[in-house]
């Protein structure tokens, strides 16, 4: 049977490299294997994965009992098809705290690291075989670096990330900056989307104190697109939040050459949830947050409610 190989729901840079990139080296190391996504890319993962010569890979909806598996860049059951207990996990693949939940039918393989992105423990994990990643490959990997460090600017970034982007960029002859600004560029490029899709687009799910927040994230370096849209998103905000099934979503906007977050405050719910979480004084409808980029290190663990 063929080993599926998925990330999380509303897949990111990281969450769609990352099964490409083990779906090479499981491949390359005899078990056959197929990235899958959970949903259609964001539009810099679009951009990366036609960059470097990737067809995007097939979005499935669920999993099949018994399906083989490995789960990368999430270890969240809510973040995971809704048969994933009944699959055949074999391996968990991440950079994010334990979230609990998970059941396997077997023992299994769990790598889960203090980095800044999931491609970079992959290489470790690789040993002596990552001198084999063809270019594409490594192309890959050195794009979910770049995406999930914001270019080093993130405070999630490790030297080990920051020493494995430049050495890829080496390999590759690639100017890093020039290429991140391209990366940035292609995220940034949200005119198409609704405003539903943008709430939704690189968010996830979090319950803290009872409450349960859809906490979304828009990294951008042209934020007045997104600011300029505020009203119309904040009139969404409560649809999506009730058809989702949370109790409030929580908008972020990461300008990531400001080093800030703007945060759009549409209730007195979420000026709460503002002011108790991060020591803010809201007046208005907004809030900006100086120093803020990472959800995983930043946000996700001051959230109060």
């Amino acid at each position: 049977m063929t080993t599926l190989v998925f990330g999380h729901k509303a897949p990111d840079t990281d969450s769609t490299g990352s099964p490409l990139i083990w779906e090479w080296f499981l491949n390359h190391t005899g078990i056959e294997a197929k990235a899958a996504l959970l949903g259609a890319p964001n539009t810099e993962a679009a951009f990366v994965a036609k960059r470097w010569g990737f067809d995007l890979p097939d979005v499935i909806d669920d999993v099949e009992d018994d399906q083989k598996c490995v789960i990368v860049d999430t270890n969240n059951p809510a973040e995971l098809p809704a048969n994933i207990n009944n699959a055949d996990v074999l391996a968990i693949i991440d950079h994010h705290k334990l979230a609990g939940g998970l059941e396997t039918k077997n023992p299994i393989n769990i790598t889960i690291r203090p980095l800044a992105c999931t491609a970079t423990i992959m290489h470790e994990m690789m040993g002596d075989k990552a001198a084999d990643m063809p270019e594409g490959v490594k192309g890959l990997m050195l794009s979910c670096i770049l995406s999930d460090t914001l270019a080093f600017r993130s405070p999630t970034t490790t030297s080990m990330d920051k020493e494995l982007a430049e050495t890829l960029a080496a390999d590759l002859k690639i100017d890093l900056e020039a290429y991140a600004s391209e990366m940035f560029e292609a995220k940034s490029d949200v005119s198409a989307f609704s405003d539903a899709e943008l709430l939704r687009m690189d968010s996830k799910e979090y319950g803290v104190d009872g409450k349960k927040f859809r906490v979304s994230v828009l990294e951008t370096t042209a934020p007045k697109i997104i600011l300029d849209r505020q009203k119309s998103i904040m009139e969404t905000m409560p649809k999506v939040a009730k058809e989702d099934g949370v109790d409030e979503v929580l908008l972020f906007v990461v300008d990531i050459l400001n080093e800030e977050a703007t945060m759009f405050i549409p209730n007195d719910v979420v000026k709460s949830v503002a002011e108790k979480s991060f020591d803010a004084i809201v007046e208005g409808d907004s809030v900006v947050l100086p120093g803020i980029m990472s959800r995983k290190k930043q946000i996700i663990p001051n959230l109060k409610a």
